[in-house]
């Protein structure tokens, strides 16, 4: 059921036993009281397609399409790059570390957009959407810190390639990664615990299939000024700044091709480097447009909202397996060798 105007969704709470969920039109002020002292107790309405919901089964269709080629692409790289030992090469490993946060990105959203859609089930709870949004944004921050430390790969590969190995040794790669781990889940843990402590006193109604940050913290009646300002800060310390840090390192490769190289060398140069390119422009295109829209375009059809957040959560983990796989010549023959030797076992 949706709730309307200022009615709250409220749950049996501590002290009344045996209470029935009950739909009341309460004073805003009481209403934030008692969602603010109730949240573990209530939940969230999720949505769909706008405007479609008699053919949410059809509209499915493709977004199964993708949640399918997202992992079955993921997990074909992933199990190629583990198995096949000339592989075993920092760039390569890289490459393993997003495939990883793609997967996690698919397999956070897949639950409850595709609940919706096959079963109509649109409500989901506190705890189940803030762990949505935990997963969400981190897998997210950690798909452009990988693509910035993808940058620095390419970087070495191409203006020092004596130093390559010597530089991007197994143990500064494993280092790398942790501190990617690390720097994503101590920015989005802070906003994470200051939404918990505010109240929610709007209608529960989402604009998507899923829990994003910034579509809660519409709902919220409360004082959110730190919560924008560190959102502000998110978005120039990860969405501004790793952006600009790859740009810079493709500067430096640029020169650094165009200084020495002859023609020959410098499309091979580029060519290493464009399924980097097109991943950075799928991730970064999509990730300012929801952030834009959702901060300066809050008027507009919710549908706008609806394309931009699914393209923003699904293209990257369903291009970047095709982009990888199509560009990049070792990993075209890893997967046919590997999906012919499967064949051959099968036999």
């Amino acid at each position: 059921m949706e709730p309307r105007g200022d009615a709250t969704l409220i749950k049996p709470v501590n002290g009344i036993r045996g209470a029935k969920t009950l739909n009341l039109e309460l004073p805003s002020l009481v209403t934030s009281q008692i969602t603010n002292t109730t949240q573990d107790h209530f939940y969230f309405i999720l949505t769909g397609i706008p405007g479609f919901e008699a053919s949410h089964i059809w509209i499915s269709i493709p977004f199964c399409c993708f949640y399918t080629i997202s992992i079955m692409g993921n997990t074909t790289i992933l199990t190629v790059i583990c198995t096949e030992p000339s592989l075993h090469q920092p760039m390569y490993l890289f490459l393993s570390m997003l495939t990883l946060t793609d997967l996690g990105l698919t397999l956070t959203t897949l639950p409850t957009a595709m609940q919706l859609l096959w079963f109509n089930a649109r409500e989901i709870s506190f705890e189940a959407c803030f762990a949505q949004i935990f997963f969400i944004h981190t897998f997210s921050f950690m798909e452009s810190s990988v693509l910035l430390a993808m940058s620095f790969d390419r970087y070495v590969a191409i203006c020092r390639p004596l130093h390559y190995t010597s530089i991007l040794t197994n143990i500064v790669i494993g280092t790398i990664g942790l501190a990617i781990l690390c720097r994503c889940v101590l920015a989005v843990l802070p906003s994470l615990f200051l939404l918990k402590h505010l109240a929610f006193c709007h209608s529960h109604l989402l604009s998507h299939s899923y829990c994003l940050h910034q579509d809660m913290i519409r709902l919220v009646c409360a004082d959110i000024r730190v919560n924008s300002w560190y959102g502000f800060a998110l978005v120039l310390l990860i969405i501004v700044m790793d952006p600009l840090v790859i740009l810079l390192s493709y500067a430096m490769i640029l020169k650094s091709v165009l200084g020495v190289a002859s023609m020959v060398e410098r499309f091979y140069a580029f060519n290493n480097c464009l399924s980097h390119i097109l991943a950075v422009f799928i991730l970064y295109v999509p990730m300012v447009g929801v952030s834009m829209t959702h901060r300066f375009a809050k008027h507009n059809s919710p549908m706008v909202h609806v394309i931009m957040a699914n393209v923003y959560l699904l293209a990257p983990p369903v291009m970047n397996p095709v982009i990888y796989s199509v560009k990049t010549k070792q990993i075209r023959r890893a997967i046919i060798h590997f999906l012919s030797q499967r064949n051959m076992h099968q036999r």
